[in-house]
């Protein structure tokens, strides 16, 4: 729910702040892309490319991190992951309103990108932490089966994706206002929830070791007996 929060909020920053570009939602910067080109706004539209090639970098990074190699080395790649993210997001945050809108946009989408790439599973069911059209889906699927087979884990997973879709929705519209009364330095109010996470994750870590449970436990371990590779997100 903290990420989605984070994924809602960076998208609802740089499009108040920066120029209407989407963060992490590359589907709008694709189509607004077209869109203007479609209108021979040739300037207007490559100025969503930025954005995308971004993204598209930091998921080569994001799975970089997860390759074994660099994970034994790193041990714990969703927990840098992370705090790359709070770095990059404090630095965005100093970056003045007068700069080039592509290169927040820029920094914004590629540390998105490693965001989506590193966590990818909601305790047993495949969700996104930085857009919410699957989510609402798998909202909708889950209750549904719910309802039809009295499905007892459909509707706990109904729940789950309930409550993340609610949190991008509040990410979003915290984020909104945030950047309206604070500007630029908004963003560091995502920083402050990505810290409340990465507490969270470190909290789960130490636990399932002192346990001797697999790190991270349900949500969290990265595979049987690793530590946290693949950057699985607990409810």
């Amino acid at each position: 729910m903290l990420l989605a929060m984070v994924g809602g909020g960076l998208d609802a920053y740089t499009f108040i702040s920066r120029g209407g570009v989407f963060a992490s939602a590359q589907t709008g910067n694709v189509v607004l892309l077209a869109v203007a080109a479609a209108q021979q706004h040739w300037w207007q539209a490559v100025g969503h490319l930025p954005a995308i090639l971004a993204f598209l970098a930091g998921v080569l990074v994001a799975e970089t991190l997860r390759r074994p190699r660099v994970a034994a080395v790193l041990r714990w790649p969703a927990c840098v992951a992370m705090c790359l993210e709070i770095v990059v997001l404090a630095v965005v945050g100093l970056i003045p309103a007068g700069a080039p809108d592509a290169l927040v946009t820029v920094l914004v989408a590629f540390m998105a990108a490693v965001q989506m790439s590193t966590f990818r599973t909601l305790v047993d069911a495949v969700y996104n932490s930085t857009m919410t059209t699957g989510n609402l889906r798998s909202a909708m699927q889950n209750a549904h089966q719910a309802m039809v087979a009295k499905d007892r884990e459909a509707r706990r997973r109904s729940w789950q994706f309930a409550c993340v879709v609610l949190a991008f929705l509040a990410g979003a519209f915290g984020s909104g206002w945030l950047t309206l009364v604070w500007g630029v330095h908004a963003v560091w109010a995502a920083c402050a929830v990505l810290a409340a996470g990465l507490g969270l994750f470190v909290h789960d870590e130490r636990i399932a070791r002192s346990t001797g449970g697999s790190p991270g436990g349900p949500g969290l371990s990265g595979r049987p007996g690793g530590t946290g590779g693949s950057g699985k997100a607990g409810s």
